[in-house]
């Protein structure tokens, strides 16, 4: 199938049935995030993998109690960095050139104007940026799931601050951003699974400047 007819199939799941997702496509998935473009090569997120019969209950009331949180199969959660830190940007870099074989210092000169950019700016505009970048990864993770036939609820529904407490996020410098469940649709008890797609019309959406 192409891509478009798996954007096509998916859609965000109101009611999950409780079937465990192979581990192999939550890899697949993940690995999707893993390889997201992001502005400099940063990668300035994480996702936390979540399993946990326990955790996911305690994570329940945190998003409003919905249901998808215990009827998934795995939560991922996008924690996007607090700040750019010296050391963070530096390890980029010097992966970058390690790996790449080129001289040490080879990209000194774009990696200090980078960081320079970044002392002008605030606490707060190092994560608006870092949390733009997971939602790249999280855009690739949803389609990725779609090509696995693993249905994916997209949330922003929750209280970040309970669960960035919850799962000791501060102290890793993290800041979650949304949570993407994965599982399988419930066709007798999900009342959006037979309703037809709807989005904005092409001609209303694309803007042509020629």
């Amino acid at each position: 199938m192409s891509l478009l007819q798996d954007l096509n199939w998916r859609y965000a799941t109101k009611k999950m049935n409780g079937e465990s997702v192979p581990q192999e496509k939550v890899d697949y998935i993940l690995e999707a995030a893993r390889l997201a473009p992001t502005s400099s090569g940063l990668q300035p997120f994480k996702v936390i993998e979540i399993t946990s019969p326990e955790l996911k209950a305690k994570i329940q009331p945190i998003a409003f109690g919905q249901s998808q949180i215990v009827d998934a199969s795995h939560l991922l959660v996008f924690a996007a960095y607090d700040e750019y830190t010296k050391e963070r940007v530096d390890s980029v870099f010097i992966q970058q050139e390690l790996e790449r074989a080129l001289p040490k210092g080879f990209a000194d000169d774009y990696k200090n104007n980078l960081f320079s950019s970044f002392q002008q700016k605030t606490k707060d505009e190092h994560f608006e940026h870092s949390a733009r970048q997971a939602y790249i990864g999280f855009g690739l993770s949803i389609a990725a799931a779609a090509e696995q036939k693993v249905d994916a609820t997209p949330m922003e529904g929750f209280n970040n601050a309970q669960l960035d407490e919850l799962l000791g996020l501060p102290a890793q410098g993290l800041k979650s951003v949304t949570i993407l469940a994965l599982g399988y649709r419930d066709t007798e008890n999900d009342w959006l699974v037979s309703m037809k797609k709807v989005r904005i019309a092409k001609q209303d959406f694309v803007i042509q400047l020629n």
